[in-house]
């Protein structure tokens, strides 16, 4: 049974490596090919004129500056969904914060006075925080409440 186990585990292995030496020889025929039509515009561009050189240039880089903002818009739509996102949460967390403060105000002052010393007695990990926070004016008095205690 142990050796059938290892057997299974070596040929998983196995297998993952014949998968990974074929993706990584795919990547290497993709980029020898990315390769030869950059040299074949590079020999093309050579017969041509200083100026029609200059042009394709251009052209070249144009296209390049477009696909690069492209990807970055993309990445920007990506990062603003992820911001509502997290906005979305940061109001649900904030509600379920004011619907605990308001719990606490209930609960009799003997068990608060117990609950702070049990606080107290909890050693917290410390956490390095930077840049500023974002909140809208009329949430102000609840952060400045939430601060103090």
């Amino acid at each position: 049974p142990f050796l059938r186990l290892l057997e299974a585990q070596l040929q998983d292995q196995r297998r993952e490596h014949e998968e990974e030496v074929e993706a990584l020889k795919n990547q290497v025929d993709a980029v020898k090919e990315e390769m030869e039509k950059q040299q074949e515009a590079f020999l093309q561009t050579l017969q041509l004129s200083p100026e029609a050189q200059v042009e394709f240039g251009l052209q070249q880089e144009i296209t390049r500056l477009t696909n690069e903002n492209l990807d970055l818009k993309e990445l920007l739509e990506k990062l603003e969904k992820n911001e509502k996102k997290l906005k979305k949460q940061l109001k649900i967390y904030m509600k379920k914060d004011q619907d605990f403060g308001a719990f606490q105000t209930v609960v009799p002052a003997e068990r608060r006075q117990h609950e702070r010393h049990m606080q107290a007695a909890v050693q917290r990990k410390e956490k390095e925080f930077q840049g500023m926070l974002e909140y809208y004016k009329e949430d102000e008095p609840l952060l400045i409440q939430n601060l103090i205690t």
